[in-house]
């Protein structure tokens, strides 16, 4: 007569979030949605930081018009969730012959807010630089883009280099939402997995994957606050 012995509390716990079998079925898709996280994060943080300098770098100029347009720009995409700037740009542009994949939505709405970021730190930035030093550079015969260039963003980026590090650390770890528009970075790689495979280990070696991601960026941005941090 055959006789199952029944699962301790700690073998169910390992078999439902540690388990090997599944771990090794699933472990080179979870690796493919880590490589495409780490390219959309990328992706995110070089346009958004570009992007954001070039629009602070327009305001300064005291344009009116152009002002107004970068002021409202970036109050609407610090107001707006990046969720719903995914879902608009993914699902409303086919409407008016705009339509994009999920990875162009995903980039372009984070790129987007965190370049809204990026234009209010740089510029905050620029106007704590003493205004004696703009009239000081100009007297040695600097026109303003030379002083703009050479003495005023120089500081002005060291002193945004905090503000700066968390904030991309932030809109970083947003490309999971890309999983609403069935992106398949991490997140969404992992929990279709789980499902697939009724275990919960999938989305365990997702949280680990994560981990491994951001840690170092973390770090790395502990770093480069404390190295560029502004003394005054």
């Amino acid at each position: 007569m055959n006789s199952t012995v029944p699962l301790s509390s700690m073998d169910r716990f390992v078999s439902s979030f540690f388990n090997a079998e599944v771990a090794a079925r699933y472990v080179a898709p979870i690796l493919d949605g880590m490589l495409l996280t780490i390219g959309l994060g990328l992706c995110v943080i070089a346009t958004g930081l570009v992007l954001g300098l070039a629009l602070a770098v327009l305001r300064i100029q005291h344009v009116k018009l152009v002002n107004a347009f970068i002021i409202a720009f970036a109050d609407i995409f610090r107001a707006l969730p990046p969720l719903v700037v995914i879902i608009l740009l993914f699902f409303a542009f086919p409407y008016i012959e705009l339509s994009m994949s999920a990875f162009t939505a995903t980039w372009l709405a984070l790129s987007l807010v965190l370049a809204a970021f990026t234009e209010e730190i740089f510029w905050a930035g620029m106007l704590a630089i003493p205004k004696g030093q703009w009239e000081a550079a100009r007297s040695t015969g600097m026109g303003s883009w030379g002083t703009l260039v050479h003495v005023i963003l120089p500081q002005a980026v060291r002193m945004t280099v905090p503000p700066l590090t968390n904030r991309t650390i932030a809109i970083t770890k947003g490309t999971a939402l890309g999983s609403v528009v069935a992106l398949h970075e991490l997140l969404n790689v992992s929990s279709s997995a789980s499902s697939e495979a009724g275990n919960a280990t999938p989305l365990v070696m997702g949280a680990v994957a994560y981990l491994i991601l951001f840690i170092p960026f973390v770090v790395l941005g502990r770093w480069v606050e404390t190295r560029f941090a502004w003394k005054r």
